[in-house]
């Protein structure tokens, strides 16, 4: 796997949003953002962490920054996820993985001494010129939000 450097270049893509409608990475050129890839809807880890993105997404559009999130869920999980939790950002589905696979959000993982491949819960930071800021692998779900801003000094 490979990971993604801060100053390099995003890798562009076109996803399938929560409502079957094409998103493509061109959308959010111009402005600051923040792409997040996590393993499955509805899950403790994912929830928390979606919800910490919704609750704090007024004060990060202050900021200017929009939030993105992208999972390997059809579009009819990520629907009712949003729906359920009160997502208001975008939901992405990748179920082949390419993008994750781009992003080096997709590989080799362990969990109870067993390897598997899955969504390596990771967060990017992409810049108005589309270049990636930050890059955050293996991110714990919990306090996510706060770890981001740390990092950042925002």
């Amino acid at each position: 796997m490979s990971t993604l450097e801060p100053g390099t270049k995003a890798p562009e893509f076109t996803l399938i949003d929560s409502e079957e409608n094409e998103f493509s990475s061109d959308s959010f050129k111009g402005q600051k953002t923040i792409l997040y890839f996590y393993p499955a809807a509805g899950t403790p880890g994912c929830t928390n962490q979606a919800c910490d993105f919704r609750d704090n997404l007024n004060s990060l559009k202050s900021l200017g920054y929009s939030v993105i999130g992208v999972s390997p869920d059809k579009p009819a999980k990520l629907a009712k996820f949003k729906e359920k939790e009160g997502l208001n950002f975008p939901m992405l589905s990748d179920p082949e993985n390419e993008i994750q696979k781009l992003y080096g959000a997709y590989g080799l993982k362990k969990m109870y001494g067993k390897e598997y491949e899955g969504t390596i819960r990771s967060t990017f930071v992409i810049d108005e010129k589309a270049n990636i800021e930050h890059a955050f692998y293996n991110v714990k779900a919990k306090g996510h939000v706060d770890m981001i801003r740390k990092q950042m000094g925002i």
